[in-house]
């Protein structure tokens, strides 16, 4: 259950673009370079460790989720330090995914990606011991900047390492560890909860990536052929303060807005975002035209597909964000179920993503195109306004199998978007701005995503009465739950217009028809 996405999710499994490795002569570690020969068989190992730290990402993600009620009841954090437990490492992982994209390209993607999932190990050991609740939201925060780090490089790893003729097999694995990773994450994150090893608690969610975290270093450190951009390039600083101003500016209001009474500074540095993110549009074009390196490669947003994409990720991010946090409260603390039995429940919606995003890439999407993300989309509407009609019926009464309907056609749904979406996005990017392009495309969903969190504070608790009788809790948190997915199942409206503006099929499997009819005549 991606919540930030991602997992899941959170935050999306990193996509293929469209380019070709580089021919078997040319010298390993050069810039750009591919693995020496198709015949290699290193570079399965390399795509196995990088698709296990998505994976590593995607679970840390979605285990938090389901532990965020008891992480609450054991360390007494306020709402306002639920969200940031969630929130702060989206934001985080935002604020640094270009940065990691772009430090990739200069100094190499396999040392960034070593780089990064060692501090990701550490920071989740930091949040395993975490003492007290700010320690942890201190410790997430560091653990969302170095899978900053960490993820960008996956995507490009992959470029400078598989020839275009092997991307469909090789999507289609992401795409199944994506559904692995929502199977997954809910489900062992209450296992893990529910069986309280050592006395540990909640502690061992976070721990359990010490071993996988080694693990990918030492193996990394084997088999990840290192790759650079072909062109020079520098780190631009000062767009790296821009772009982390603008979204604190924009984020943290909205997380703490509900807790200290919507204040006069919150509304104005919310406004005031707006105008940093136009001096970094500003600030990134000029430095384009005088030939230096920007942060963000504006040149891409011409691509249609491109910035389409971008769109549909950023509600894409909303919704998710907003939904998985709102779910999980809504089943522990206003149903009063165990942190298990809301894991199990989940399961359903798991599998639909899974079985969805596995055959979306490479049966669904090469035959329609375009129509298999609308289609996503008007299966999460569905979904929601069927999950609604059902609590509203049931109330307070609602079993998990009566949930089961609605999460299926919701999970079929998310999984024909998050399989194909990135690349579509990514299918005509140049190959030497692969690292850029793809820490843009996960930093704008997560951004979203943290935009979801945020927005919790108005469409669930600013739902809930601040002072509610015992007997009030369950029926207040059952009536935000329904008033939240009004609001998801907009955003999703919003997602579903904006994918008209998406090409309405992948140029390569356009290209590969006209190739037949070619070869044909």
């Amino acid at each position: 259950m991606p919540a930030t996405p991602t997992a899941p999710a959170a935050p999306t499994a990193p996509a293929l673009g469209k380019t070709s490795a580089v021919p078997p002569s040319a010298p390993v570690g050069a810039p750009g370079t591919a693995v020496p020969a198709p015949a290699d068989r290193r570079r399965w190992f390399a795509l196995a460790i990088v698709m296990t730290a998505a994976f590593m990402d995607l679970v840390d993600v979605t285990i938090v989720n389901i532990a965020i009620p008891s992480i609450q009841r054991e360390t007494g954090a306020s709402v306002s330090a639920i969200q940031w437990i969630t929130a702060g490492y989206a934001l985080a992982f935002a604020a640094g995914l270009i940065t990691g994209g772009r430090l990739g390209d200069i100094y190499g993607r396999k040392r960034l990606f070593l780089i990064g999932i060692g501090g990701f190990t550490l920071a989740s050991a930091l949040c395993g011991f975490a003492g007290s609740p700010e320690i942890l939201v201190a410790a997430r925060v560091l653990q969302g900047a170095t899978a900053a780090l960490m993820v960008p490089q996956v995507l490009s790893i992959v470029h400078a390492t598989f020839p275009a003729h092997e991307r469909g097999k090789v999507f289609g694995l992401f795409g199944a560890v994506v559904g692995l990773g929502a199977v997954s994450g809910p489900l062992l994150g209450a296992l893990l909860t529910e069986w309280d090893l050592f006395g540990l608690g909640w502690r061992p969610i976070f721990l359990i990536n010490l071993p996988v975290g080694i693990a990918g270093l030492l193996l990394g450190a084997k088999f990840i052929t290192e790759s650079k951009a072909p062109k020079a390039v520098r780190l631009d600083l000062l767009g790296v303060a821009l772009i982390t101003l603008a979204m604190l500016m924009l984020i943290y209001p909205l997380t703490r807005g509900h807790e200290v009474g919507w204040p006069l500074w919150g509304h104005l540095s919310m406004v005031g975002s707006l105008f940093v993110f136009g001096a970094l549009v500003l600030y990134q074009r000029q430095k384009a035209l005088t030939g230096g390196s920007p942060l963000i490669e504006l040149s891409l947003f011409r691509v249609k597909s491109f910035a389409a994409g971008i769109a549909v990720q950023l509600t894409f991010g909303v919704g998710l964000g907003i939904f998985f946090l709102v779910w999980t409260l809504y089943m522990q603390m206003g149903l009063g179920w165990s942190v298990l039995r809301a894991g199990t429940t989940g399961i359903p919606f798991s599998v639909a993503v899974s079985v969805a995003a596995g055959i979306s890439v490479q049966t669904l999407v090469p035959r329609f195109g375009r129509k298999v993300l609308q289609a996503g989309a008007l299966l999460m509407i569905a979904g929601l306004l069927i999950y609604l009609w059902e609590s509203e019926r049931y109330g307070m009464g609602i079993t998990s199998w009566q949930m089961a309907v609605p999460l299926v056609v919701m999970g079929a749904g998310m999984g024909l978007i998050v399989a194909p979406l990135t690349d579509a996005v990514l299918s005509e990017v140049p190959k030497q701005h692969a690292g850029s392009a793809s820490g843009l495309i996960n930093t704008v969903q997560q951004m979203g995503t943290a935009l979801g969190l945020g927005l919790v504070s108005v469409v669930f608790f600013g739902a809930i009465g601040d002072r509610l009788a015992p007997e009030a809790v369950g029926p207040a948190f059952v009536e935000a739950f329904q008033q939240s997915l009004w609001w998801v199942a907009g955003v999703f409206s919003v997602i579903f217009l904006a994918m008209f503006a998406l090409p309405a099929r992948p140029r390569a499997h356009v290209e590969g028809d006209a190739n037949m009819e070619a070869d044909a005549n």
